[in-house]
Order: structure tokens, then C-alpha cells, then sequence
């Protein structure tokens, strides 16, 4: 493989996973991405334009995406409406991208013998109790539950039967939650940063008591870069690097390290359909390709994230105002700690 096509390669994880390939690899690299809000150029500044090319187009267009397939190694699809508050509010457009998208792509890839590597995430899987002593794994019947998670379980049979039907050379990798540089503002981590650095209270949904699984952009991106050299042909990889926490946990860790009190949050009602937990075993992934995250420790992450933002201002803060007035209409804010 010498030519990757990277769908939503300018989103956030897509821009890291570019970068990644830039440093750690030869490949010559086409980013397809429709620059939403949530695809932004500068995430991709200061690459070296000889082996990264930016289209903007649609993964819905059947005629640029054939053409693009067409001269391409492999694509790693990575684009996709991710924001499930979004997906409450507008349904439609994450069927249009992340179902008929990946349907585009894969007959694509079906018509011109190409590599596919599908990403999804283990919200798939819908959620686990919070005493729950178990973790997603690769077998894990899917249970989707938001418009979100549900049309990225639909992508993700897609992908499976085309495997199946028409012997594409396909892999997925379903990873929990990342966090890192180059993250939009609306995301629970760099929400949380940029409201301290903008002089205003972070915001946390409900009880703070629902878990989510972090992991490192970078470590997401180098999983990747594995499963697509190494992975087997139709097998489904799970990605993650044993970083649960409650989200009244990260909200804290994010207070002390930006030197502010515990407590110095407002509490926000909470959104319909909040999944409890989620909990990845990447034991296949770690085992059968020998990957090993860089950031074990989330601390040591987080605080490598929050220096970006603080050193990263320019990139952030275009888009923090409107994302704060969208959330203003919608959030409302509980008196006193949650109940």
C-alpha cells in the first residue's frame, strides 16, 4: 500500500490519524472531507503538501468517491456525524452520512478490489451498569441506543455483509471514547477546558456518575495504522486503553490541573438516553497485533490535551461562541449539586 484515502480526515480524530501516517509512515495521503462544522482545515496545517491532499467533497457523491477509490491503495473511513446530542435533533443527517455514506464507499471498494478499514465506536454496543464487572468485546451483540450509535451499527453491518457477500478486503475497529488535540469544542473534554479558558463554568449532565473508556487520539491512530498493515481480512478489532472514568471524575482532574476548586462546575439536566458505561477489552487487538497505547496513563494524557488547548487558542476559539449559544437553548442549568 503507498496511497491511503482517509475519509473525514479533517475532523478530529481523521486529522490526527493523518498526522500519525505523516510521521510515522511513507504513505502518500488524499483526505476526503465535507468540512462540516466539525472539519477544519487548520487541523491539518503545516503538513507536507507533497504527500497530504485535501479534497472537500461528500462520501455521498458516488462519482467523486469512485474516482477517488479508484486511485487509491486503501481507504480508512473515518467520517462520519458523531455528535449525539446532534442526532436527537437531526437524525437525518447522520443516516444520509453514516449509513448511505458507507454504502457509497463500499461499492466503491467492491468495484476496484481496494483495502477498506471501517472505524466505529463501542456505542454500538449500547451501555453497561455501572457495578458491571464486564467489558465490550468483539462478540458483544449490538444494542444501539441513539440515532447516533444506531446508524454507526448500521454502517457497521454494512461493512460485515459486504465482507461476506462480496469478499471485500475490509477490517473495523470499534474504539471508545478519544480525547486529545484538534478535538471540537462541543466534546465533553475540550467543552470542559475552553469554558475555564473562556472565563466560564464548566458544565456537567446529571449525576456525573456515567463512565466512559478514554483513550488517546494518538493511541487510536497508531491501533489503526496496526490493524489496516496487520489485521485479518473481516475481523472486527476493539480499541481501548483501560482509561474508565466516571465523568464527575474527569471533570474534577480537569479543575486541578487548571487550578480551580472541585466544585466549581454547574450541573446540567440531563440528555435523553445517557448510556451508563462503557468498557473496552482490546486484549485481541493488544495480543494479535502487539499494540501497546503510549498514554497507559490518563492523567498524563488529559494534561498533555489541556496544554494543547491552553497553547492552541487560535484553533479553538472561532468556533467556542457558537457552539456555547446552540448549547444555551437547550441546557438547563440544576440548582445545587445533582440529585
Amino acid at each position: 500500500m503507498k496511497r491511503i484515502l482517509v475519509t473525514g480526515g479533517a475532523g478530529f480524530i481523521g486529522a490526527n490519524f493523518v498526522r500519525h501516517l505523516s510521521e510515522h509512515s511513507d504513505y502518500e495521503v488524499t483526505v476526503l472531507d465535507k468540512l462540516t462544522y466539525a472539519g477544519n482545515p487548520a487541523s491539518l496545517a503545516g503538513l507536507d503538501e507533497r504527500r497530504v491532499q485535501l479534497i472537500v467533497g461528500d462520501i455521498a457523491d458516488a462519482a467523486l468517491v469512485d474516482e477517488l477509490v479508484s486511485r487509491h491503495d486503501a481507504i480508512v473511513h473515518f467520517a462520519a456525524e458523531s455528535h449525539n446530542d446532534n442526532s436527537l435533533s437531526d437524525p437525518m443527517a447522520f443516516v444520509q452520512t453514516n449509513v448511505v455514506g458507507t454504502f457509497v464507499l463500499l461499492e466503491s471498494v467492491r468495484k476496484h478490489g481496494v483495502r477498506f478499514h471501517h472505524i466505529s465506536t463501542d456505542e454500538v454496543y449500547g451501555d453497561l451498569e455501572l457495578d458491571d464487572p464486564q467489558r465490550f468485546t468483539e462478540t458483544t451483540p449490538y444494542n444501539p441506543s441513539s440515532p447516533y450509535s444506531s446508524t454507526k451499527a448500521s454502517s457497521d453491518l454494512l461493512v460485515r455483509a459486504w465482507v461476506r457477500s462480496f469478499g471485500i478486503n475490509a477490517t473495523l475497529s470499534n474504539c471508545s471514547n478519544n480525547y486529545g488535540p484538534f478535538q471540537h469544542v462541543e466534546k465533553y473534554i475540550p467543552r470542559q477546558i475552553t469554558n475555564i479558558l473562556s472565563g466560564a463554568m464548566p458544565r456537567l449532565y446529571g449525576t456525573g456518575n456515567n463512565v466512559r473508556d478514554w483513550i488517546h487520539v494518538n493511541d487510536h491512530s497508531s491501533a489503526v495504522q496496526a490493524i489496516l498493515e496487520r489485521g485479518t481480512i473481516g475481523k472486527t478489532y476493539l480499541v481501548g486503553a483501560d482509561g474508565e472514568r466516571s465523568n464527575i471524575s474527569v471533570m474534577r482532574m480537569i479543575l486541578e490541573y487548571m487550578g480551580r476548586g472541585p466544585d466549581e462546575f454547574e450541573w446540567i439536566s440531563d440528555r435523553p438516553g445517557h448510556d451508563l458505561r462503557y468498557a473496552i477489552d482490546a486484549s485481541v487487538l493488544r495480543n494479535e497485533l502487539n499494540w501497546v497505547p503510549e498514554f497507559q496513563d490518563f492523567g498524563a494524557g488529559l494534561e498533555h490535551t489541556i496544554d494543547w488547548y491552553c497553547a492552541n487558542e487560535a484553533w479553538w476559539l472561532p468556533a467556542k461562541q457558537q457552539t456555547e449559544n446552540k448549547y444555551s437553548k437547550s441546557e438547563i442549568v440544576l440548582a445545587g449539586e445533582s440529585k
